[in-house]
């Protein structure tokens, strides 16, 4: 190759070129990445897109960052809250921020608008008492969430408002009072969220009703232990449930559930939730508890009935098969009598059948995950016509043994109120045929008699005759009328004994009457 003094300045200004190229390069990387290789502030120890700033007694955010890092750490400092300005710069390529053991007591909205893409938010071991609506809603990207060790009573349901994609939430060793059903169920509801650590808080119930309808794919990542519970069969069933799905909280953390008497309320004595049953709930209620989570479903003959496969593998690429009671092996797109099964797992029995009862398994399937999962479910039908009869014969039989007890009862008030006391109405009886006797006139004979030989005269000297008229009274305080005497013929005599020897007309008298009553000779 041969060179001449005109190609020569040609190839130099070339090679400048190339030269200013790559300084313009280099300055485009310098203002886009933010400080040069060297240039790492000196509270902090950078490597690559690393950037820590752990220990360092920090109340803020360094001013001369990398722009380009991905993982910022901040832990064991003094920043005391979170305001829109508290990171300076805008920084869009980090993902993972740490900012846990420091002294964060609030957080104001719009505290994240600087780190729009964050994966990975650690702010564990503060002092957050309560979190607002809504403090992460620039956080649209977040998959972690690390909120435990600090001192919060009280969410807002809308406080984890836009975290669309939030998979793991930590609120473990706080102070909550109450289960925060608002992320599975309501307007703010966290669609994607996969594990919730609410354990060792001071949750002392469940509402465990408005968590029957929540998916196991949700239940199945639910932290519960630790939490001063209260003793309750409801709560067991629910426990054991899950225990039987082999859910890992619950399998895991067996030994770490423990409850105590409401007689007991500061929980001297802990007892072992789910150990030997012994609080000794009933098969009823355990049943309950299992049907309100759709473990068991109950039908009449002639219903349609629809039972979902409620598995943890629901997401896309998943296959359902099920298995009735006597091992016929039911598929979507297959109808095999009255059954057919969705694509999403569901089974429908179109017309319910007294043999239908009995035990099905659901068997999800994910090939591309390797996963899969058999879940158990009982179905009991019954006839309601016959039921229904026997609830009949039921019902009259207690009708019957009812009115025969009340029919019993009103004759024993009548014997007891209604029926006179022998003795008692003897006696009464008596005295009044006394008062009767002196009550009414006595008549005697006002003729003298006639003259009887002396010794006739004198056998009869002193003797009086009085005849009484019988009177009929009603006996007061009895039903009906009764008669004093037995019979109105009766004329008592009585023989009355004086002193006087003669007989004297004025001491016949009529008593009650005017006029004397002369008796027909």
């Amino acid at each position: 190759m041969s060179l001449n003094c005109r190609t020569i300045p040609t190839l130099l200004s070339v090679s400048k070129l190339k030269r200013k190229g790559l300084a313009c390069l280099l300055v485009l990387a310098v203002s886009v990445c933010g400080s040069v290789a060297g240039m790492c502030p000196t509270a902090c120890v950078c490597a690559s897109d690393i950037v820590s700033c752990t220990n360092r007694n920090l109340s803020r955010v360094p001013g001369n960052l990398y722009k380009c890092m991905k993982r910022l750490d901040l832990s064991y400092n003094r920043i005391g809250f979170l305001e829109p300005e508290w990171v300076p710069a805008l920084f869009e390529k980090l993902n993972t921020l740490i900012v846990s053991h420091n002294s964060i007591s609030s957080i104001i909205t719009g505290s994240f608008s600087t780190t729009p893409n964050l994966k990975y938010l650690d702010l564990s071991s503060n002092n957050l008492k309560s979190l607002g609506s809504p403090v992460f809603q620039e956080l649209r990207a977040l998959e972690v969430l690390l909120l435990y060790n600090n001192h919060i009573t009280q969410i807002e349901p809308s406080a984890f408002g836009g975290l669309y994609r939030l998979q793991k939430l930590y609120l473990s060793y706080n102070l909550l009072s109450h289960f925060p059903l608002d992320l599975y169920i309501g307007k703010h509801k966290l669609t994607e969220l996969a594990l919730l650590d609410v354990s060792f808080n001071h949750i002392q119930a469940m509402p465990i009703q408005r968590l029957s309808s929540v998916p196991a794919k949700y239940l199945s990542g639910i932290y519960l232990h630790g939490n001063p519970f209260y003793c309750d069969c409801t709560l067991y069933s629910m426990l054991i449930f899950w225990y039987q799905r082999h859910f890992s909280p619950v399998v895991d953390f067996r030994n770490e559930y423990a409850c105590s008497l409401r007689s007991d309320p500061r929980g001297y004595n802990k007892l072992p939730l789910l150990h030997d049953n012994f609080l000794n709930c009933s098969e009823s209620t355990i049943n309950s508890s299992f049907q309100a989570f759709g473990f068991i479903h109950d039908a009449q003959v002639g219903d349609r009935l629809v039972v979902p496969c409620d598995s943890r593998i629901s997401d896309a690429g998943t296959y359902f098969v099920w298995l009735s009671p006597d091992n016929r092996l039911l598929e979507p797109d297959r109808e095999t009598d009255n059954f057919r099964v969705f694509h999403n797992g569901s089974l429908e029995i179109t017309d319910a059948q007294l043999e239908d009862s009995g035990l099905y398994s659901c068997i999800a399937i994910n090939k591309k995950r390797l996963l899969n999962e058999t879940i158990e479910v009982r179905i009991n039908v019954s006839n309601f016509t016959v039921n229904r009869s026997h609830a009949h014969e039921a019902f009259n039989t207690a009708f019957t043994t009812l009115a025969a007890c009340v029919a019993s009862i009103i004759l024993v008030l009548l014997y007891l109120y209604l029926t006179p006391c022998p003795c008692q109405c003897k006696t009464k009886k008596r005295k009044r045929k006394l008062n009767q006797s002196g009550a009414h006139s006595s008549i005697l004979n006002s003729t003298p008699p006639p003259e009887l030989p002396a010794d006739e005269k004198k056998a009869s000297t002193g003797k009086r005759v009085v005849f009484l008229e019988p009177v009929n009274e009603p006996k007061h305080g009895q039903n009906g009328k009764v008669k004093l005497f037995p019979n109105d013929n009766i004329i008592a005599e009585s023989i009355l004994k004086t002193t006087r020897t003669k007989s004297d007309s004025d001491s016949v008298n009529s008593v009650f009457s005017d006029t004397p009553f002369m008796p027909s000779t």
